[in-house]
C-alpha cells in the first residue's frame, strides 16, 4: 500500500466547533455493539460522525466538543479490564484516547453521568442527536434538568438542543486530501475485486462463489472487508435492485450484475459492473448494455463543479429515456415519454449518491431554500444508471430479465471530474476480450 498522508484530526474539531459557535457543546455517542443472535454479536464498526472527529474505533464511547475551554476535546471511554481483554482484546482506557486520540481529557464511561452537567453550564446551545437512543436522550435530559434554576441557583442550562449532524455532515461533503487519498485506496481494491471476479466466472458456477473472489481479494489488499452487503445477481435476478441473497447458479448466455465495493480505513468503494457469464454478450443484451453505458459516460461527463445531483439526475433521464425508446423499450416519443415518467417502467433509481465514510455518504443534496446544493470540488459521488426489464413485464420477448448497471466512483475538481474506478473495463469490446481470454484459459 502507498505511504497515506494522515488525518488532521485536530483540524476537523476545529472547523466542527467553529461552525458550532462558542456558547455550544457537541455530545456524541458512539455506535453500539449489535447482537446478531444469542450471544454473539456483528463485527463492530464505529459511528461514521465519531470516525471523523477523531478516529477512535471502540463501543461504550462519547466525544465531547466544547469551544472556547482549555480541554476543548474530551473523551469518555471504557476501562481498562484485564479480565476482559483476555476475553475481546485490548482496550485503549483514557490513557489511551489521550495518548493515541488527542483527546485533551479523557474519562471513564461511567463518569459521563456526573461530568456532563458541569460540561453543560452556561453553554447556550447543546448538540445532540435527540431521537436516536431513549436512553442517550434520558441521559442528556437529566443533566440538563439537574442545571435548572431555582430559587438558589440561577439556570444554567442550555436554551436549546441543536442535530450535529447538521453541521458534521455539511463538512464532510467536501473531502480534504487525507480522505481522498483513502478513496483512491478503496476504489483501487473494489476495482481489483471487480476484475477477479470478471475473469474468474464460469458458467455452472454459484454466485457466492463471485462473492467469494470480491472477500479474498478485499482482505488480501488490506480492506477491512465489504463496505456493504454485495449483491451477485446473474440473469432475471439482476432485476432486483437490492438482491442480495447470492446463492443462485450462473448460467451460459445469462449476465451477471455485481455491485460490491471494499471498505479501507473507514472509507468506502462502490462499482457495479454487468457483465457475461459466459464469453459474448447477446444482441438483446448488448442493446442494453450500450444504451445504459451511453447514458452512464454522459451522467459522468456532467458530474463538475457547479452542477448539483438534481440537474445529472434530470439530463441523465433525458438521455436514458432517448435510448430506451432508440432500442424499442418505450413506444412513444420523448416528450410524452418523460411527462408520463414512462421510462421508470426500467429505470426507477437515483443516478448517483455521496460518497465517503459511508457507501451513501452523508449530506443534503438541496440547501435550506430548497435549491440544488451544487457540486464543490472535493466532493465524491457516484454515477450509476441502469435498466432492468423484468422477466414478468410487458417488454418485448427478447429483452425480458436483463438487467444493467454500470457505476463508477468520481471526485468532483474544478474542471471536470476524477474516475477513481477506471481499473475495471466497461467498454462491450474489453469486456469481451477478457472473457475470451479467461475462458481460454489464458487469464
Amino acid at each position: 500500500m502507498p505511504s497515506l498522508p494522515p488525518i488532521d484530526y485536530a483540524a476537523r474539531r476545529q472547523r466542527v466547533m467553529d461552525a458550532m459557535g462558542p456558547d455550544s457543546l457537541l455530545v456524541l455517542y458512539a455506535n453500539p455493539e449489535r447482537r446478531r443472535s444469542n450471544d454473539t454479536f456483528y463485527r463492530y464498526r464505529q459511528s461514521s460522525d465519531l470516525l471523523y472527529l477523531c478516529g477512535f474505533p471502540e463501543p461504550e464511547a462519547v466525544a465531547v466538543l466544547a469551544p472556547g475551554q482549555e480541554d476543548a476535546f474530551i473523551l469518555f471511554v471504557r476501562p481498562r479490564d484485564r479480565e476482559r481483554e483476555t476475553w475481546d482484546g485490548y482496550r485503549e482506557g483514557p490513557e489511551g484516547a489521550m495518548e493515541g486520540y488527542g483527546a485533551d481529557a479523557a474519562y471513564n464511561i461511567d463518569e459521563l453521568a456526573t461530568r456532563l452537567p458541569e460540561l453543560m453550564a452556561g453553554r447556550r446551545t447543546l448538540y445532540h442527536a435527540l431521537g436516536v437512543s431513549r436512553r442517550r436522550d434520558d441521559e442528556i435530559l437529566r443533566a440538563m434538568r439537574s442545571l435548572k434554576g431555582n430559587r438558589r441557583q440561577a439556570d444554567r442550562s442550555p436554551s436549546s438542543i441543536a442535530d450535529p449532524l447538521r453541521v458534521l455532515h455539511q463538512l464532510r461533503l467536501v473531502k480534504d486530501d487525507a480522505e481522498l487519498a483513502r478513496l483512491r485506496v478503496a476504489a483501487e481494491i473494489t476495482a481489483e475485486g471487480h476484475v477477479a471476479a470478471m475473469r474468474g466466472v464460469r458458467p455452472g458456477m454459484m454466485e457466492y462463489e463471485l462473492e467469494a473472489m470480491l472477500s479474498e481479494t478485499f482482505r488480501r489488499r488490506g480492506a477491512s472487508g465489504h463496505s456493504y452487503e454485495p449483491i451477485v445477481a446473474g440473469g432475471t435476478r439482476s432485476c432486483v435492485l437490492h438482491y442480495n441473497e447470492n446463492d443462485a447458479l450462473l448460467r451460459d448466455g445469462e449476465l451477471v450484475l455485481i455491485d460490491a465495493g471494499a471498505e479501507y480505513e473507514g472509507y468506502a468503494g462502490d462499482i457495479t459492473r454487468t457483465f457475461p457469464v459466459g464469453e459474448r454478450f447477446t444482441g438483446p443484451q448488448r442493446a442494453v448494455y450500450e444504451a445504459v453505458l451511453n447514458a452512464q459516460e454522459y451522467s459522468v461527463s456532467l458530474t463538475v463543479s457547479g452542477a448539483s445531483n438534481i440537474s445529472v439526475h434530470d439530463a441523465m433521464v433525458r438521455r436514458l429515456t432517448e435510448n430506451l425508446i432508440e432500442i424499442g423499450l418505450l413506444k412513444e416519443g420523448l416528450d410524452e415519454a418523460l411527462e408520463k415518467e414512462s421510462y421508470r417502467e426500467y429505470y426507477m433509481h437515483g443516478t448517483g449518491h455521496y460518497l465517503g465514510l459511508d457507501v451513501h455518504d452523508v449530506g443534503e443534496y438541496r440547501d435550506a431554500d430548497g435549491e440544488p446544493l451544487v457540486y464543490r470540488p472535493g466532493m465524491v459521488l457516484t454515477v450509476e444508471p441502469g435498466i432492468y426489464v423484468r422477466a414478468d413485464g410487458d417488454a418485448p420477448e427478447h429483452f425480458r430479465g436483463i438487467g444493467v448497471r454500470i457505476e463508477d466512483d468520481v471526485i468532483v475538481e474544478e474542471n471536470g471530474v476524477t474516475i477513481l474506478t477506471g481499473g475495471v473495463p466497461k467498454q462491450v469490446e474489453a469486456i469481451e476480450a477478457l472473457r475470451k481470454e479467461a475462458l481460454s484459459g489464458r487469464a
